[in-house]
This record gives structure tokens, C-alpha cells and sequence, in this order.
């Protein structure tokens, strides 16, 4: 049986990851077709969110009782990689509509922990299952947005953006920065912070059509790299919410959170490994063509010469390193049941995040430097796999950060707050 190429990351799949897994390896011809024009255009194609659809991906994180397909970090993560390897752009929007799902999850989990009182479950309960049923049975796309570009000596996000109480439900007034599929998303989850409450526990979370009045793009995304994830965060000018749509119980986000495997809601790895796959795709690119072409005196391949050998080395040595850490990350916040602490869980993938986006950024320069002058043209795997590898170093968290946020953890046994209310 050939190996689908999620294998290189998920080595050890049970039957039923490798159907999960199937599904994806089963649109990535059609996404490969495309994504030339998606990274050219730099703007995100609404076909593929039907192909996510049809093939019942849009629930890949949703439990199965939900509509879903059951799966957990081990699946996000292969299929994130798989979709990387062709188009990084629709893995990083598409890694953004699955973190909805935590949403429902997380806060189930922390109802069947007892975090939540008997007044409060019922509303709890009902916004959970909305999120879920949304994404399994009814298959819609979902963005999440969560960060804004105001920031605080004390927490990794700032929420300044406010809900406050109007009649039969809620107003909403704030900008996000960032969050993938602005304008394409049926639906936006919003995190906002409840009015007349000054700490973490004022955050809430509520459901926004992308059609609601009062709701536009805050920017046009035009960036270097990652072209086709229509980041365009969002401005939300009195835009109402229903009471029905909104999970407005104070520390509910909060207390929901405690029930992930990691720091805020975990499964975050599942996005560094979108970079890890386009390494991998711009790897087996260059090794193809430094097999098949040839000196023209001798007819060896040009992989046989002394520099260009010692690129082979480079490569294979940073995707290994790369892979590793991709691996010890997944496996430690997902093996049942936990081999280390939530403390250790944590550090590792405070390092880990940098790890695997500057390795993978390494294999995409080396690949660069085998191609030659020729691999320089925009729309060459080469090009387009360097412009996106850099987005890696930046997006979430750059390295230093996060080896800081390590050492933090480490000798002083704490890390900065994940949220903080502006």
C-alpha cells in the first residue's frame, strides 16, 4: 500500500485515521491545481471550501454524534500537513476553521468536569452544540477570531474589542487583526470582552453572520507569503447579536480553557506543521531536480557535486529536525493518557513552535540556493515555498519569543497570561 505523504508525520495511524486521513489525500490533486493562481491572485478560492465540504472535512473535529468525523489532534495535524504540502494558504485558513471546534468541545468537557453551575449549563450546553452541529451536520465554514494588534506587557492577546447588553441580545464594537477567511466564512466566532468587567473572565465568545450590518475587513491582505487566506481580520461597528448566538456568561472562555491539553486551547501545532509540509514539498522538489538533471559533460546528476551534496545534507538534516520536533509535540499532547504534565506539555510547545518554523524556513533557503537563479521567478515552487516558510517565523510567535516564554516556565514555573481584557 503507498504512503500517503501525512504518513511522514503520523507514522503509526489506526484504521480509522487513515480513512480520516484518505479524505484529504483525495483533494490534494485538485488543490495542487489551484494553488498557483490562489498564491498569484493572493486571494483565498471559495472552491475550495466546497471541496472541504463534499469530501465532509469541514467536521473533521466535530464528534461524530455531531455530524462530524470524530477526529482528534493526530488527524488536524496530518491533514494540515497533507493540505501544506499543496496549498499552505487554505492548510493555515482551513487549521483556523477547525480551532472553532474547540469551542464547542472544550466547553462540553468543562461542563462534565463541573466548572460550570446548574443555572449556567443549559446555556452552555446549547452554545456548544451550535457550534458543533454548525460544523458536522450542517457543514459550514467557520472563522475564528480571537486576536487584535493592541498590546500589553502582561498577556499574549488583548481583547479590547466589547459586547454590551441591548435588547434581545448583544452589541458588539471592536477590530481584529487577524483571522483567516474574512468575507468567505459563513459564520465568524468572535471573541469580545462582557462591558463593565475589567479581567480575563469578561471574555465571551459569539456567533456573527459574515453578512451582519456593521462588519467589514480591516485590512487588505497583500502580504509576502500565505497569499490566499483572505486575512483580512475584522471591524465590528454596533453589530448585533442575538442572545441565542452568544456564550455571555462571564469566565465561561476561561474556564473552558482550562480543560485543553496545552496553553489556551491547544492543538496548536496543528498550524506550525502547515509550514512543516510546504518544507517537505520544496524538499522532494529539489532532490527531484538534482536527480534528474544531469552535468552535461560527465551525465551524472548535479546532486553528485560537491556543493550541491552538501545542500542534499542541509535539507535532509533540517526537515529531520523539523519532523521530530512535529512529532514529540503531537505525541505528548495527545497520547492517552498523559505521559507528562500540562506544565511540560506547555514548555516543550512554547520552544517547539519555533523549532519547526525555523528549520523548515532553513529547508525552503537551501532549496532556493539548489535551484539557482531560475527558482527566483514568483511563481516557481521554490519562490512561493521561501515567501511562505517565512510567514512561519512570525505567525503566532517568532522563536525568541517563545524560547523566552520557555525559560519563564522553566525557572520561574509561569508563562505570560494568554488573554487579557483592554
Amino acid at each position: 500500500m503507498a504512503k500517503m505523504i501525512s504518513e511522514l508525520l503520523i507514522e503509526d495511524m489506526t484504521p480509522e485515521e487513515r480513512e480520516r486521513a484518505e479524505r484529504v489525500e483525495s483533494i490534494l490533486p485538485t488543490l495542487a491545481e489551484r494553488a498557483v493562481k490562489t498564491d498569484r491572485e493572493g486571494k483565498f478560492d471559495p472552491d475550495n471550501v466546497r471541496l472541504l465540504g463534499e469530501a465532509g472535512l469541514l467536521g473533521l473535529m466535530v464528534p461524530r454524534e455531531y455530524g462530524g468525523l470524530g477526529g482528534g489532534l493526530r488527524d488536524w495535524a496530518a491533514a494540515c500537513f497533507a493540505i501544506g504540502s499543496v496549498c499552505p494558504s487554505t492548510g493555515l485558513a482551513y487549521f483556523f476553521h477547525n480551532t472553532s471546534a474547540s469551542r464547542g468541545t472544550l466547553a462540553l468537557a468543562a461542563l462534565d468536569e463541573g466548572l460550570f453551575s446548574a443555572e449556567e449549563a443549559p446555556g452552555v450546553r446549547a452554545f456548544a452544540e451550535k457550534v458543533l452541529y454548525t460544523m458536522g451536520r450542517d457543514r459550514k465554514w467557520l472563522a475564528n477570531y480571537a486576536s487584535e494588534s493592541v498590546k500589553s506587557e502582561h498577556s499574549a492577546i488583548t481583547i479590547t474589542t466589547e459586547a454590551h447588553k441591548v435588547e434581545g441580545g448583544w452589541e458588539l464594537n471592536g477590530e481584529k487583526s487577524f483571522g483567516c477567511a474574512t468575507g468567505i466564512a459563513d459564520q465568524y466566532l468572535v471573541t469580545a470582552g462582557l462591558q463593565g468587567i475589567n479581567d480575563a473572565s469578561a471574555l465571551c465568545t459569539f456567533f456573527v453572520d459574515r453578512d451582519a450590518p456593521g462588519t467589514r475587513g480591516r485590512i487588505e491582505w497583500d502580504a509576502m507569503g500565505m497569499r490566499g487566506t483572505a486575512t483580512e481580520g475584522l471591524v465590528l461597528e454596533k453589530v448585533f447579536v442575538p442572545d441565542d448566538a452568544a456564550l455571555a456568561i462571564p469566565g465561561a472562555f476561561a474556564r473552558s480553557c482550562q480543560m485543553s491539553r496545552s496553553s489556551f486551547v491547544g492543538n496548536q501545532v496543528a498550524a506550525s506543521v502547515i509550514y512543516l509540509g510546504a518544507a517537505v514539498a520544496v524538499y522532494q522538489t529539489a532532490i527531484k531536480m538534482l536527480k534528474e538533471k544531469t552535468f552535461v559533460d560527465t551525465g551524472k546528476p548535479i546532486g553528485t557535486g560537491p556543493f550541491q551534496s552538501q545542500f542534499v545534507g542541509d535539507m535532509y538534516a533540517d526537515l529531520q529536525t523539523a519532523l521530530l520536533w512535529a512529532r514529540r509535540q503531537i505525541q505528548i499532547e495527545s497520547c492517552n493518557p498523559p505521559m507528562v504534565s500540562k506544565d511540560e506539555v506547555v514548555t516543550f510547545w512554547r520552544t517547539c513552535k519555533g523549532q519547526i518554523a525555523e528549520y523548515s524556513f532553513n529547508v525552503g533557503v537551501t532549496a532556493l540556493k539548489a535551484a539557482g537563479t531560475s527558482g527566483t521567478m514568483f511563481s516557481t515552487p521554490y519562490s512561493r515555498a521561501l515567501r511562505d516558510l517565512a510567514m512561519g517565523l512570525v505567525q503566532a510567535f517568532p522563536a525568541e519569543r517563545g524560547r523566552l516564554e520557555a525559560a519563564k516556565l522553566i525557572i520561574e514555573g509561569r508563562e505570560q497570561n494568554s488573554f487579557g481584557k483592554g
